[in-house]
């Protein structure tokens, strides 16, 4: 039977994730959409968004812990003037969270714009669409699927982060010790590889029904597609 640590362990993960990829969600949809339109600066753009992925998950919280921590200027200013406090708070670890798995977002939401025809622009704008209605219409439609894809798979890296929120937030029971940093301690602890691999378990079982949940949908997504194109003709 789980206990309370493991407990708060599991639900403090799931809220990490869904504030990180919630959060991050529409920033990535900004960036998708300026990198599929391509043009003056695209790579150096692209490189950054992508520069997460291949810096070690330490790095990527040092950076944030002196950026944003209370000594730091930006991370001072938060708290003294908005009362916010990153560092060594749960909204910490979901930032963190939401640093390292944006770029899961974008690539999906950006192959997914790249893939649209442009010829359906041009026959919703033929029959008199306002751009918000050809967004609403055919570009959100048919990028949902990539959208779903790319918050799926960063919200189940973001409950397998690590490094970064360690670095950034710290493993605090309770407050910002998610389910890696749970196992983590478990294993440091004598006696706690029992604790551990319920915890292990539940992480897997997790990350199954996030991804079978997911592939679920993506498919109703893309047949309700085909009826949502066919109403422009």
């Amino acid at each position: 039977m789980m206990g309370e640590v493991e407990i708060l362990a599991t639900l403090l993960s799931l809220k990490v994730a869904a504030v990180a990829v919630l959060g991050s969600l529409p920033l990535a949809l900004l960036v998708a959409t300026r990198l599929a339109r391509g043009g003056r600066g695209t790579l150096l753009l692209d490189a950054l968004v992508h520069l997460p992925l291949v810096l070690p998950p330490v790095v990527v919280g040092y950076l944030l812990l002196i950026t944003l921590g209370t000594q730091a200027p930006l991370g001072g200013w938060l708290k003294d003037v908005l009362g916010l406090r990153l560092v060594f708070h749960w909204t910490g670890a979901a930032l963190a969270a939401a640093v390292v798995t944006f770029p899961f977002q974008v690539r999906a939401l950006r192959l997914a714009l790249e893939a649209i025809d442009p010829g359906l622009y041009r026959a919703a704008q033929s029959l008199g669409l306002s751009p918000w209605a050809r967004f609403r219409r055919v570009t959100f439609p048919l990028a949902l699927p990539g959208l779903l894809a790319g918050a799926i798979t960063a919200f189940a890296a973001a409950l397998g982060e690590f490094g970064a929120i360690m670095t950034f937030a710290a493993n605090i029971p309770g407050e910002t010790q998610t389910l890696p940093l749970a196992i983590y301690s478990a294993l440091q602890t004598p006696g706690g590889e029992t604790a551990a691999g319920r915890l292990v378990a539940l992480a897997i079982a997790l990350a199954l029904a996030g991804l079978l949940l997911g592939e679920g949908a993506a498919r109703q997504l893309r047949a309700r597609t085909g009826q949502t194109l066919g109403s422009l003709r």
